[in-house]
């Protein structure tokens, strides 16, 4: 394959990926289910023509580990804290925090009547299925408004991270045993350390480097410190939400001696070119993660009534949940909270970091893709039936 055919391919996906954002706005199918097809199509016509073109599943961890990092990024980044919002973000922490327990053991559970294997393989499985995922759930939020699209990308964002802890959690060898809650509360706090350190060391570079290059050095650093402390397997998508905050609310943190430090005011000359280049680098990403993932599929192996039927029952099962916590535990609304609970880039990641000795063969890529098209229709038909709120601007 030539250079130039390559090119071509790349921009075409790019244009079609931004036909997909404007289809997604008028029609409220989500952008992610249009690339997923897309994806699947191309693979159609590349077995039809008998063009080889494999994807080493390497490359598409690369993509959605950066993708994450940037959608993680570009919804902190839009997220105003203030005395106000506590109630918003403690509401939020609690429903992902119990929702995403509460449906990995009920997944764990189906899972283990199924195949009859070790609950603790049981429930490393069912993790990934019960996150909600910032990367779909964020950017299909956009036509709503207010608290309700607050509360969304705060819900998304909490089980983003506290999936990757309860995942990191699950698969210790000592997971039965006492001794794993405290491994798991000691991974935590050095996160908390890490995050802070490494927020004030980017904050004071983003303050202080005059160049125009410096936002990607800022994304190169962000990314580093991202692959050290999985390394470390730590929860390091926190020290990304925190950068984010930080730098979208440096008149909270940068108080006193601190406001000579770090300059507060450059900050806020940079932030809306910083909010630009992320939004951009995270379309992007985002655009051949979810392509090369569907390419990635074989149409055949979810050509099936079985793996439909157990996709549709563990979707049942989530979204039953959802239900009974936002009805009645949460008293919260149902429209579209319930319905908006998307599969996506966070639930291939950590389906991909499953070690294989608790891997379960009937969980397959082929049941991922079933879930993330259920729970993507769901949020579809949820945003269809809520009323298009008065936009405050674009997103």
């Amino acid at each position: 394959m030539g250079s130039y055919t390559i090119l071509i391919g790349l921009s075409i996906a790019v244009i079609l990926s931004y036909l997909f954002n404007l289809a997604a706005r008028a029609t409220k199918i989500p952008s992610v289910l249009m690339l997923l097809l897309t994806g699947i199509a191309l693979k159609q016509v590349a077995e039809y023509t008998d063009f080889g073109l494999g994807i080493p599943k390497v490359v598409l961890e690369i993509f959605g580990i950066i993708g994450l990092i940037m959608i993680v990024l570009e919804g902190a980044l839009d997220l105003k804290l203030s005395r106000d919002k506590a109630p918003l973000i403690r509401r939020s922490f609690i429903a992902a925090a119990i929702m995403l327990v509460v449906q990995s053991v009920a997944i764990a559970w189906l899972l283990q009547l199924y195949v009859g294997g070790p609950f603790q393989s049981c429930l490393i499985n069912a993790v990934p299925l019960a996150v909600v995922s910032s990367a779909v759930a964020i950017p299909s939020v956009a036509s709503l408004a207010g608290e309700k699209q607050e509360f969304i990308i705060y819900e998304s964002t909490f089980s983003d991270i506290m999936g990757i802890l309860f995942f990191n959690f699950a698969i210790q060898d000592n997971f039965a045993q006492g001794a794993s809650i405290l491994t798991f509360s000691r991974d935590v706090i050095a996160v908390l350390i890490v995050a802070v350190v490494s927020t004030a060391v980017l904050t004071f570079l983003l303050s202080r480097i005059t160049l125009h290059i410096k936002f990607f050095l800022i994304f190169a650093f962000l990314i580093l410190l991202y692959s050290l402390a999985k390394e470390l397997h730590l929860s390091s998508l926190v020290l990304v939400l925190a950068f984010g905050l930080a730098v979208n609310n440096a008149e909270l943190f940068l108080k006193g001696k601190l406001r000579e430090w770090f300059h507060p005011e450059r900050l806020a000359n940079d932030l809306h070119q910083f909010k630009n280049i992320t939004g951009e680098s995270a379309f992007l990403i985002r655009t051949f993660f979810f392509l090369l993932f569907g390419f990635s599929i074989n149409l055949n192996s979810i050509i099936n009534i079985t793996l439909l039927e157990q996709g549709i029952l563990i979707v049942a099962i989530l979204t039953l949940i959802r239900y009974i916590f936002l009805r009645y535990v949460a008293k919260t609304d149902l429209m579209p909270e319930l319905f908006i609970a998307p599969k996506g880039l966070i639930t291939i990641l950590l389906f991909y970091s499953i070690p294989p000795q608790h891997f379960i063969g009937e969980v397959s890529e082929s049941i991922l893709f079933v879930v993330i098209l259920l729970t993507g229709v769901l949020m579809m038909v949820g945003l269809l039936i809520t009323p298009k709120q008065p936009e405050l601007g674009e997103y």
